[in-house]
């Protein structure tokens, strides 16, 4: 759920400064984030390539005649029209893969119990690129809101993955509120190379399931839902405001109220189903993380089972 809670003391979000700060401030944001993530590098990464994201790219190397058994979307029907037998295609597996971190920038990032949700996709952010910086392939980011915000193309090294990181600690939106459809169909034109598209967002919106099936048919899309054990339930504090930190608008609810609280669990269940029914049409494979999380558990599982899955 979007609703929020707004303690008295807190600040709306028109008056929460933007996260900016001096050079020698941002470097440390970044070198903190580094050396933070790194520590959870190697669960994310299995064998050459990070487990879940694999056989993205191929190239074709030679051709032979068939045997039985043989893949026989392989063959190659002009070869074997003109030799009067069959012949198939051989491929190799790229060696490198591309990944673009699609990060949701609108303004519920702020909230959390702990720790706001921005910090930590910053962090799941930083973890699959440096994931990604071990195994030398591109990572490209765009930011997002219910626009595209930025896009930076994927590239190789060190330099680059740091400047992502630059960008992404010290970005501030134009909007708050939140449209995936408009970003994933701007990734379905803008990507050319075969990739794996990793978005990071609480997913409370509507109408992206077409666009994603279309992105999911070109690509390889992975949905990495963050949210925060407060969005799903009421405490029983008495009145309390509550704030949609997207549009601003309050409204005070008496959360003694037993039917209030359960009517909210109702609402949020329903919601939860509507988005993992979203992900299942589209056959999108999605890792669900509170700000709660050790994410990188979450992370190693859902690539391990994932794996299963596939093999």
């Amino acid at each position: 759920m979007k609703m929020n809670l707004l303690k008295s003391d807190e600040k709306s979000p028109e008056e929460i400064p933007p996260r900016r700060g001096d050079c020698r401030d941002l470097i440390k944001k970044i070198s903190d984030v580094e050396i933070y993530t790194k520590i959870y590098v190697e669960g994310l990464l299995a064998g050459q390539h990070m487990s879940v994201f694999k056989g993205q790219g191929i190239e074709f190397t030679d051709i032979r005649e068939y045997v039985p058994g043989d893949d026989i979307r392989a063959i190659d029907w002009n070869v074997t029209a003109r030799l009067n037998h069959p012949y198939v295609k051989e491929f190799t597996e790229e060696r490198d893969q591309t990944f673009y971190i699609a990060a949701d920038y609108s303004g519920s990032g702020k909230f959390g119990m702990e720790i706001p949700k921005f910090e930590r996709m910053i962090e799941i952010c930083a973890s699959i690129g440096f994931a990604a910086l071990k195994n030398n392939d591109r990572v490209g980011l765009c930011i997002f809101t219910d626009r595209v915000e930025k896009f930076i193309p994927a590239r190789r090294g060190r330099k680059h993955l740091i400047r992502l990181l630059n960008t992404m600690i010290s970005f501030t939106p134009k909007s708050r509120a939140t449209d995936i459809a408009p970003t994933v169909t701007f990734l379905s034109k803008a990507v050319k190379r075969r990739s794996s598209i990793i978005i990071v967002s609480d997913f409370y919106t509507e109408g992206f399931q077409k666009p994603l099936k279309i992105l999911n048919n070109r690509h390889e899309v992975i949905a990495v839902r963050l949210t925060d054990p407060r969005e799903s339930e009421l405490p029983d504090v008495g009145l309390i405001e509550l704030e949609d930190p997207e549009t601003g608008e309050q409204i005070l609810v008496d959360t003694s109220d037993e039917k209030i609280r359960s009517e909210y669990r109702r609402c949020v269940a329903e919601e939860e189903e509507k988005i993992s029914s979203s992900f299942r049409k589209c056959r999108i494979g999605c890792a669900d993380i509170k700000t709660s999380d050790r994410y990188d558990i979450v992370l190693r599982k859902f690539f391990s089972d994932d794996i299963r899955r596939k093999a």
